[in-house]
């Protein structure tokens, strides 16, 4: 199966369909990770404060074809600063058992700190040095990608935010197209909010798949990179199975629909940390 790639603007490229592991336990991540891989994943996100950074590593390497997974994983907000970055990112190398990620983000702004930009710089010391082949940012405003943009003159390679169908958060889109970001989707399935949602149903019905392959294709035909999480092996194998279909433009539209100014779930990143 040939799975479709998103070319950031370093160059590098990601599997668009990833598998994100938010909340699953350490003791458990390693099996999740290795039925992912030998499901087809090609792409696992973690994160240091999901705790689970020793589990991930240790499923990729009991996995086949773990060696050829692009691995994330994020800066957490009590380490931000320039110093403190570098030696976080350690830290979760450690824990993952690996001399480089693929892409290591920054997880929030946290602009009550204000040290998003000393700590953008430590990323882009840690891309220069080979250490990530990749830098990004999670959940920041477009005001806060134009900052770091104009103090460093690097862009991140993506932005990944919460979308989903009812919170398709277009301004922000906007802001990433005209600074060459690739928007990212954590919570792509509204953590479960959306799969009873009628319109998503007469879709999924329309082309023979579920709710949440409904869904996951609008992200992938959205032209976004998406990371749904399931810690159930059959739920993975079928989240996975959404590359025999596209959507159509009425799809789209009624999709369209569905978004909402008050469809947030998580956090608020102008409030948060």
């Amino acid at each position: 199966m040939t799975q479709p790639l998103l070319t950031f603007n370093d160059g590098a490229a990601l599997p668009q369909l990833g598998l994100g592991v938010w909340q699953v336990p350490d003791d458990e991540a390693a099996v999740i990770v290795q039925a992912a891989v030998d499901a087809g994943y090609r792409h696992v996100d973690t994160a240091a404060i999901y705790q689970n950074e020793k589990g991930v590593g240790e499923g990729l390497k009991r996995a086949a074809a773990g060696g050829e997974v692009a691995l994330t994983t994020k800066l957490w907000n009590e380490s931000q600063g320039y110093d403190r970055a570098l030696k976080a990112f350690d830290k979760s190398l450690q824990r993952l058992g690996r001399d480089s990620v693929d892409l290591y983000l920054i997880h929030w702004p946290c602009p009550t700190q204000d040290l998003y930009v000393e700590s953008w710089k430590a990323l882009v010391r840690l891309k220069e040095e080979g250490r990530t082949k990749s830098i990004g940012v999670s959940n920041f405003t477009a005001d806060n990608l134009r900052r770091i943009v104009g103090e460093t003159g690097v862009a991140p390679a993506v932005n990944q935010i919460e979308l989903h169908p009812r919170f398709q958060q277009a301004a922000l889109r906007t802001a990433h197209q005209e600074l060459g970001v690739v928007t990212e989707c954590w919570s792509p399935l509204g953590q479960g909010k959306v799969l009873e949602d009628p319109v998503i149903g007469k879709i999924a019905a329309k082309h023979g798949k579920t709710p949440a392959q409904t869904i996951i294709r609008w992200h992938l035909d959205s032209g976004f990179l998406v990371i749904p999480k399931s810690a159930n092996p059959g739920r993975l194998r079928q989240n996975f199975d959404v590359f025999d279909f596209a959507l159509d433009a009425e799809d789209m539209a009624a999709f369209a629909t569905l978004d909402s100014p008050d469809g947030r779930i998580g956090p608020d990143p102008l409030k948060f940390g």
